[in-house]
């Protein structure tokens, strides 16, 4: 097995990389003058099972990810798996108003011409795969998210809705503590009040867990409601930090007590490494 680290991903796909004690390639990737994206894999052939590690989010990092796959087919690949740590375009997995596209198909559609897998951590949908039309897996980072924390004084798991519910469950087993969910109460038709589900966790050390950090105004939200119902600290961890807007120095500076993320997005809170899970699904395919 051979991996190779696009652009986005060079950190991960190294680790993995060691984790799996085979070669990594590295690739060549200046732009063209004119801004258009360039790639070369750093190998004469590549005669074995390729691994692609690489977002395709945003969007030259979708672009970057089908030359890539061009690119190792062309070097004699036998088989392609693809890594996607972060699937951009998820979200849009139907059509929501008339004269959109179902974007989510579209790239799956787009990326299955020339792979034989997939491998994602907490893609939005998981049934957006089925348009990859080969076998998938979706690596669920909650194990990840609960060897990192399992030492920290955690009282409580709680997700900022009931969507993500098993998530908070998962990780609140794995380190032996109670889970819950932010609820919704609505008051009036303008008055909503947002709080546990189940308890008052007053004086209580929560650990707030979700799929993605975007703008963070969920966790801001769902944060000033614990604060009022007097919990001890809080701690964020997610999947996948966007952090668009500023939203880190947003998060931090809304009383919450630490921030992370894993390692899908390269940020300055990207602590938890999702490659073990990685490679344990790659050497189990």
């Amino acid at each position: 097995m051979i991996v190779v680290g696009g652009s986005s991903s060079k950190s991960l796909a190294t680790e993995i990389s060691g984790l799996l004690e085979c070669d990594y390639v590295n690739i060549i990737n200046p732009s063209f003058p004119d801004g258009e994206c360039y790639v070369r894999v750093d190998a004469k052939s590549l005669d074995d099972d390729v691994v692609i590690v690489q977002n395709t989010y945003p969007d030259n990092n979708l672009v970057e990810m089908l030359l890539l796959e061009d690119a190792v087919m062309n070097l004699g690949a036998k088989t392609i798996t693809l890594v996607i740590p972060y699937f951009g375009y998820a979200r849009q997995d139907k059509i929501f108003k008339p004269g959109e596209p179902e974007s989510a198909k579209v790239i799956s559609q787009c990326l299955s011409t020339k792979c034989d897998r997939v491998i994602t951590v907490d893609i939005h949908k998981e049934s957006v795969l089925k348009h990859f039309g080969c076998p998938y897996i979706d690596i669920k980072a909650a194990d990840a998210i609960a060897d990192y924390v399992k030492n920290r004084d955690i009282d409580v798991v709680i997700s900022p809705d009931i969507g993500a519910v098993d998530r908070a469950k998962k990780v609140a087993e794995k380190i032996k503590v109670s889970y819950d969910y932010i609820e919704k109460i609505r008051l009036s038709g303008t008055e909503v009040i947002m709080k546990p589900s189940k308890s008052n966790y007053s004086g209580k050390n929560v650990l707030i867990v979700d799929d993605m950090i975007t703008t963070g105004g969920t966790i801001i939200t769902a944060s000033k409601q614990l604060r009022n119902a007097g919990v001890k600290s809080i701690t964020v961890a997610c999947t996948h930090g966007l952090f668009i807007n500023d939203a880190l120095n947003r998060l931090k500076s809304n009383s919450l007590n630490d921030v992370f993320v894993s390692n899908t997005l390269t940020t300055s809170v990207s602590k938890i490494s999702v490659a073990s899970l990685i490679a344990k699904a790659l050497k189990e395919w």
